[in-house]
């Protein structure tokens, strides 16, 4: 007979019971019951779904339906008692749908494992966050298109080499931002798409002899279809990897926004104001306001990475099918989710409010001889080559440097030392507005250009299901 501390899903193969540290150690619930909605989801389907097919009487199924909800209410109320010696999530709710409803309740589990139970309650989990994920990700770019349109017209510093290069906008700026992130939601429908696939009827690892109805079971639980092979069904978790490389690319942008905002945000760039509900000060020096939150999030990017590697890793050896390892996959894709959708949420608070220093950052822009390039596009057109123009330009740079004086700030007279070609009209194209302006083409920085490409991005986004 089974002794009472053995897991009775299994038991009865066994003499004695687990040892209770073996026990702990192999228990997952105290993490995988954060999957108890999609469990209950997936065991209603499949309640229903073995009606469909007779294994099941339509009372039988109703008592079943009827119990699950019971413990749906008793989990969210706070009221269930999570046990370790069950191990997980999955025999959590089947021993409590049993209490309440008898041997009925042992029959849920006819046609399916907890291999093809757990790699079905995954996906639903993670399609779940992934449509709560694309909805904030939507959210921050709402939030930068708008801003970019309202600073269209915004002049600051390009850079390259973090050296003042060109001026730009920064709704123009703003606007880099947001075509990184429409290719993250890319990447995240994508990734949706190859996850919405249904494991359940996989069973072990060899499908089950019961006369079941996958495609029933597909379409109620909205998935697109069945999976094709039983033994890949339950080992697969390439849609829990893709995932964490998807989170790694959106984490690695908002690192690099972070990064910029902790820049402009200093008193050495004094671009921006960030909102003071998203900074903290310092407990000794109080004139301190410190960018916590982009700083954080710079931070936790590399613990996204490395939860990619951990997956990854998890998987490397693993032969088919199913394999213990693979209940390691779940804190690190668990935490992934939600350091990715906090992360998110922070920024699409906070970006809308950033307030620009326009006056701080138009200085900055000229006085980094930003309008160079356009002196050199200028004698070009005289005729000059463009080589001989990027000589006569950094001769103009070089003589700047030494009197303290921008390009824009030259005499004629001056400018004419260099090259007789220029004429007055070339102040035309070393004033800042001249220079943004000039680059009006699609995916330039000139300020209408900016307001047509921040109309294009909401169009994008207003056609989104």
């Amino acid at each position: 007979m089974t002794d009472s501390s053995t897991n009775s899903s299994w038991g009865g193969r066994f003499s004695e019971p687990v040892d209770a540290f073996v026990a702990r150690y192999t228990a997952s619930v105290d993490f995988d019951q954060r999957m108890y909605r999609q469990d209950i989801q997936g065991s209603v389907a499949h309640a229903k779904m073995l009606c469909k097919v007779g294994v099941l009487s339509e009372q039988e199924r109703d008592d079943t339906l009827r119990g699950l909800e019971e413990v749906r209410i008793e989990i969210e109320r706070g009221e269930f008692n999570w046990s370790v010696e069950l191990e997980d999530v999955h025999m959590n709710i089947e021993a409590a749908l049993t209490q309440k409803i008898g041997i009925t309740g042992k029959k849920l589990h006819t046609g399916r494992s907890r291999n093809d139970q757990v790699a079905t309650d995954i996906r639903l989990y993670l399609r779940d966050e992934t449509d709560t994920i694309t909805a904030e990700l939507t959210r921050l770019q709402q939030g930068l298109i708008a801003l970019a349109e309202k600073e269209a017209d915004t002049i600051m510093p390009g850079f390259t080499h973090l050296q003042t290069a060109q001026p730009v906008t920064f709704g123009h700026h703003l606007l880099a931002w947001n075509a990184m992130l429409e290719r993250d939601f890319s990447r995240l429908q994508d990734c949706r798409a190859r996850m919405n696939q249904l494991p359940l009827g996989a069973a072990a690892l060899a499908g089950t002899t019961y006369p079941i109805d996958r495609h029933y079971t597909a379409e109620l639980l909205g998935f697109d279809a069945p999976t094709e092979n039983s033994l890949d069904s339950v080992s697969d978790r390439d849609f829990a990897i893709e995932f964490c490389s998807a989170a790694s690319l959106i984490m690695m942008h908002l690192s690099r926004f972070s990064e910029e905002l902790v820049l402009w945000a200093s008193a050495q760039f004094r671009f921006i104001d960030l909102p003071d509900r998203f900074c903290t000060g310092s407990s000794i020096m109080p004139q301190k306001k410190n960018p916590d939150v982009p700083e954080l999030v710079r931070g936790k990017t590399g613990r996204v990475y490395g939860h990619m590697l951990s997956l990854l890793t998890l998987m490397k050896s693993q032969p088919l099918a199913y394999n213990k390892d693979n209940q390691e996959d779940k804190e690190p894709l668990f935490d992934t989710v939600d350091t990715l959708r906090d992360s998110l949420r922070a920024f699409a608070d906070m970006v809308p409010n950033l307030i620009a220093r326009k006056d701080d950052m138009r200085e900055a822009a000229r006085r980094g001889f930003s309008t160079a390039t356009d002196l050199a596009d200028y004698v070009v057109r005289k005729g000059i080559p463009f080589r001989d123009a990027h000589e006569i330009v950094g001769k103009a740079v070089a003589y700047g440097i030494d009197k303290g004086k921008d390009l824009s700030e030259m005499t004629l007279e001056e400018l004419q030392q260099f090259s007789g070609d220029i004429s007055e009209d070339v102040f035309d194209v070393l004033t800042l507005e001249g220079s943004v302006a000039a680059r009006n083409h699609i995916g330039g920085t000139a300020p209408d250009q900016v307001r047509a490409a921040a109309a294009r991005a909401k169009k994008s986004i207003n056609s989104r299901n």
